[in-house]
C-alpha cells in the first residue's frame, strides 16, 4: 500500500504540474493579446516555435521572416525572442533603444563556461560590464595599443609568408594543396598571444600541437554557443536533460581555457614581480593589468582578468581567420576579382617588399573585397542575442521586458530591396566610383555592445589578405567553383576547411627567399 501510496502521489504532483504549467502558458497568451505585440505564426505549448528552427539558425529564420516579415516575436520554448531581419528596425533597436536592450540573455548551458556571465560578451549589462568594457577599450584595443602592436601583425604576416613559400616552392614550379584554417588561425592566435603575453604559441619555434588543440576548444566553444541549443529554452526537466551534453562539453572547454589562463597570469606576475619596480613596463596586456590588481586588487582579481582575456582570446582569432578563409573561398570563385585585386597591389606595393599595414588606406580594393565579404558572411551572422532589460517600442509594437533579441545580420546584408544581386560576390559595390547601389553593414554589431575588437580585426585581415594575395598564385583544387556551405555556430565559419592550391609568384620568389 506505501508502494502504491507514494506512486499516486507522484502521478497527482506531476499532473498538478503540467496544470499549472498549461495554466501559466495559456494566461501569458492571453496577456499577450492585450498588448500591441509584433506579429507571430502559430506556435505549440511549451515549445512555441523551436519545431520551425534548424541549423544553420540564421537560414532558418531567414526562411520565417521572408514569410511573416521582418520583425517577428517567437517562442523559443517559453522564452519570448523578438527577430529583427531589417536594417531600418535595427537601426531603431540600437539607437532609441539602446540602453533598454543594451543587457545579455542567461543560458545555462553555458553559466560554467562564461565564468557565470561575467565575460565581455556574456555579462548582463551594468558597473561589471562596463569596466570591463572601458578597459577592453583603453588597456587593450585603443588606437595607440593597436599602433604599438603593429610590428606584430606584420611579423606574423611574414612569418605566414615565409611558412606557405617553404612548403609549396619546388624546382618544377608546381601548384601544391593547401590547407589554409590552422595557418591562419596560428597566425591570429600569435597576435592576440604576443599583446597578451608577448609569447608565440603558433609556428616554428612553438608548439603547433598545444595551438591546434586551442583551435579545436575555440571552434567546438562557438559552435555550441549562440541561442541555437534547444535544452536552454525548454521547461524542467525537458530542458536539463536536453543541455547536458552541450554542458559537459562547454565544461570540459571551460576548465582548459582557464587553467592556460591562470598559467599566463602566474607566468606574467612572476616575471613582472622579478623585475625592479622601476623597471617595471607594460609591455603586455597581462602586465598593464596586473598594475591596475596592484592599486585595486578588490576590483581587478585574478577573475577579471581571465574573463577579460578569455573573451579576446576567443574573438580575436575564430573571427579573423573565418574571414580570411571565407574572403579567399570567394576570390576563387571569382578570378577575375581575384586577378583585379592582384594589379592593385603589384601597383602600388610591388614586388620587392611584403604589404605593410600603412599600405591599407591605398588599396582600396583590397578594403572592398573584405567589406564585400563581410557582408555577405558576417563574423556573427545573428549578432551576440541582446535581452530587453524593459519594456520598450520598435516598429510600434511593443516589446516586452525581458524578450531576447536576434538581430539577423545575414539576412539583413542580402536584402535585395537593398543590395542589388545579393548573393554575387561584387566588391565594386563598395568602390568610392560604383554606381551600385549600398546600404550599411554592420558584422561586428551596432549600438553600445558593439564589438570593440572591429579596428584590430580589419587591420588584420587587410594585412593577411593581401599578402596571401601578393606571394602567391591561387587555384581552386579542381574545375568545381568551391563549396560555399556553412557550418553552424556564432561566427560561421565554413562547413569544411578550405581547400585550395597555390605557388609562389614568380615575381615575388627573390623577395620571399630572403625572408
Amino acid at each position: 500500500m506505501d508502494a502504491i501510496s507514494i506512486f499516486t502521489g507522484l502521478v497527482l504532483l506531476l499532473l498538478s504540474l503540467a496544470g499549472g504549467l498549461i495554466k501559466l502558458f495559456i494566461n501569458s497568451y492571453n496577456e499577450e493579446e492585450k498588448k500591441n505585440l509584433p506579429p507571430s505564426p502559430p506556435s505549440h505549448p511549451f515549445i512555441g516555435h523551436l519545431h520551425l528552427l534548424q541549423k544553420p539558425l540564421h537560414q532558418s529564420l531567414s526562411a520565417i521572416s521572408s514569410l511573416h516579415g521582418p520583425l517577428l516575436l517567437l517562442r523559443f520554448g517559453c522564452r519570448p525572442v523578438l527577430v529583427v531581419s531589417s536594417a531600418p528596425l535595427a537601426d531603431e533597436c540600437f539607437t532609441a533603444n539602446d540602453l533598454a536592450l543594451a543587457s545579455r540573455p542567461k543560458f545555462p548551458s553555458i553559466r560554467t563556461a562564461s565564468y557565470n556571465y561575467t565575460t565581455l560578451a556574456t555579462a548582463p549589462y551594468g558597473p561589471w560590464w562596463r569596466e570591463m568594457r572601458r578597459i577592453a577599450t583603453v588597456e587593450v584595443l585603443s588606437g595607440h595599443r593597436l599602433s604599438f602592436f603593429s610590428d606584430v601583425r606584420a611579423a606574423e604576416a611574414c612569418a605566414l609568408a615565409r611558412r606557405l613559400f617553404r612548403d609549396t616552392s619546388s624546382p618544377d614550379h608546381d601548384f601544391k594543396t593547401v590547407q589554409l584554417r590552422s595557418r591562419i588561425f596560428g597566425l591570429a592566435l600569435n597576435v592576440i598571444m604576443m599583446m597578451m603575453v608577448g609569447k608565440r604559441y603558433y609556428g616554428e619555434e612553438s608548439d603547433e600541437g598545444e595551438s591546434r588543440r586551442f583551435e579545436e576548444m575555440v571552434e567546438e566553444g562557438f559552435a555550441l554557443a549562440g541561442a541555437s541549443n534547444v535544452g536552454d529554452f525548454l521547461p524542467w526537466p525537458l530542458g536539463w536533460f536536453a543541455r547536458i551534453g552541450v554542458k559537459t562539453k562547454l565544461a570540459r572547454i571551460h576548465n582548459y581555457k582557464d587553467r592556460l589562463l591562470q598559467i599566463l597570469i602566474d607566468e606574467q606576475r612572476k616575471k613582472r614581480g622579478a623585475k625592479e619596480e622601476e623597471e617595471a613596463g607594460h609591455s603586455t596586456v597581462i602586465e598593464s593589468l596586473l598594475s591596475l590588481q596592484k592599486k585595486q586588487p578588490e576590483q581587478y582579481t585574478d577573475l577579471f582578468i581571465k574573463t577579460l582575456i578569455s573573451s579576446l582570446l576567443s574573438a580575436g582569432t575564430d573571427t579573423s581567420s573565418n574571414t580570411i578563409e571565407w574572403a579567399i573561398s570567394l576570390l576563387l570563385n571569382n578570378p577575375e576579382k581575384l586577378e583585379k585585386l592582384r594589379h592593385e597591389i603589384d601597383d602600388i606595393v610591388g614586388s620587392g617588399r611584403l604589404l605593410e599595414e600603412s599600405d591599407l588606406p591605398k588599396l582600396a580594393y583590397l578594403n572592398s573585397v573584405v567589406s564585400e565579404t563581410l557582408r555577405m558572411y558576417p563574423v556573427g551572422p545573428l549578432l551576440v542575442p541582446h535581452e530587453s532589460m524593459k519594456e520598450c517600442k520598435v516598429g510600434g509594437y511593443t516589446i516586452p521586458g525581458g524578450t531576447m533579441v536576434l538581430v539577423n545580420v545575414y539576412a539583413i546584408q542580402r536584402d535585395p530591396e537593398i543590395w542589388p544581386e545579393p548573393t554575387k560576390f561584387l566588391p565594386e559595390r563598395f568602390t568610392e566610383d560604383s554606381k551600385l547601389e549600398r546600404g550599411k553593414i554592420f558584422p561586428f554589431g551596432i549600438g553600445r555592445r558593439r564589438c570593440p575588437g572591429e579596428a584590430l580585426a580589419m587591420r588584420e585581415v587587410g594585412l593577411v589578405l593581401g599578402t596571401l594575395v601578393q606571394c602567391f598564385e591561387w587555384r581552386k583544387v579542381d574545375s568545381k567553383d568551391v563549396d560555399m556551405k556553412e557550418g553552424s555556430g556564432l561566427t560561421m565559419p565554413r562547413e569544411h576547411p578550405l581547400q585550395a592550391v597555390c605557388r609562389p609568384r614568380q615575381s615575388m620568389i627573390p623577395m620571399l627567399t630572403q625572408l
